[in-house]
């Protein structure tokens, strides 16, 4: 492996973490935290416990991303800012519901924003992820941000739906085995369209490192 593919195998693996991390944190301190014999008691307080790992957590991984990659994307921005805020809410008023609507309010952002650049002639995900796929066409541009508009607006609808269905361990670990699962399946899903468009074949793992930020 030549140093370039090297730092571009690690900066991809890195992406992941920044992504993913924190919401391992969560789900590690929410679980050490989490009574024996559940109760309504024990298991707000392990919530809180997690929720405030959850945010620090989440601004390291900015931090982490400002220092090794020496930039922090607009979509990674938004989503620690709304850690932090709904975080701090659901601390202040003892409520799990701010932390579990959180994810939703990002993907529907997210997802309303693209589909509207996308109808104005806009690739809007270009300048979220502050990236560029070597060959890709503006229609190509175009056409990933209409499908990952798409997708958010999806996975804002699936969040609603199991936090409605799931107790909060089961939708966390939710977040962990669909979310992460479907949206590198989606990713991956998008390569052949990408070299339609002029995404050039050297560059074809490109998509997958340079995914939007899901994992909060």
């Amino acid at each position: 492996m030549s140093e370039t593919e090297g730092k571009k195998a690690a900066s991809s693996w890195l992406n992941v973490a920044v992504d993913y991390g924190p919401l391992l944190v969560f789900l590690a301190v929410y679980r050490w935290q989490a009574p024996a014999d559940p109760n309504p008691v024990g298991e707000l307080s392990a919530i809180i416990a997690g929720t405030g790992a959850f945010m620090v957590a989440a601004v390291a991984a900015l931090l982490v991303s400002k220092w090794r990659l020496g930039k922090v994307s607009p979509m990674l921005w938004f989503s620690t800012a709304l850690i932090v805020g709904f975080g701090s809410l659901t601390i202040f008023f003892g409520d799990p519901t701010f932390v579990q609507l959180k994810p939703t309010i990002i993907y529907a952002c997210f997802g309303v924003a693209l589909l509207g650049g996308f109808l104005m002639g806009k690739a809007l995900l270009k300048i979220l992820l502050e990236a560029a796929f070597e060959g890709l066409s503006e229609e190509g541009w175009l056409k990933l941000s209409r499908n990952w508009g798409v997708f958010f607006l999806a996975l804002a609808i699936l969040n609603e739906v199991l936090r409605a269905q799931l107790d909060f361990e089961g939708w966390l670990w939710a977040k962990l085995w669909v979310f992460l699962p479907l949206t590198f399946l989606f990713t991956f899903s998008q390569i052949p369209m990408l070299l339609k468009h002029g995404l050039s074949f050297e560059e074809r793992d490109e998509p997958l490192k340079n995914e939007p930020p899901t994992g909060g």
